[in-house]
């Protein structure tokens, strides 16, 4: 691996991390009010597409870090509609 596929990658694992701790507060609290499913929602299908632009590269750092975002991207936005709906 080169080394601008390090810095890729490590790139892609800092933003993909920087979700886990509003997930965790979500679980913990069951509150979502102050946060924005429509942020959220093109969030998730920007990330999306960058897991397609990825794969059109041929990109594994995009690629994996992308999809891992992805996922965990998704179960905000399910926190977000969950939680609000059970209001």
């Amino acid at each position: 691996m080169d080394f601008t596929n390090v810095v890729g990658l490590f790139a892609g694992i800092c933003v993909t991390l920087s979700v886990i701790p509003q997930i965790l507060k979500v679980w913990k609290t069951k509150k979502v009010k102050e946060i924005s499913l429509l942020t959220f929602s093109v969030l998730t299908f920007g990330i999306a597409i960058w897991v397609v632009y990825g794969f059109l590269k041929e990109d594994l750092p995009i690629i994996i870090t992308n999809s891992i975002s992805l996922f965990l991207n998704l179960i905000m936005v399910y926190f977000i509609i969950y939680y609000e709906k059970e209001k």
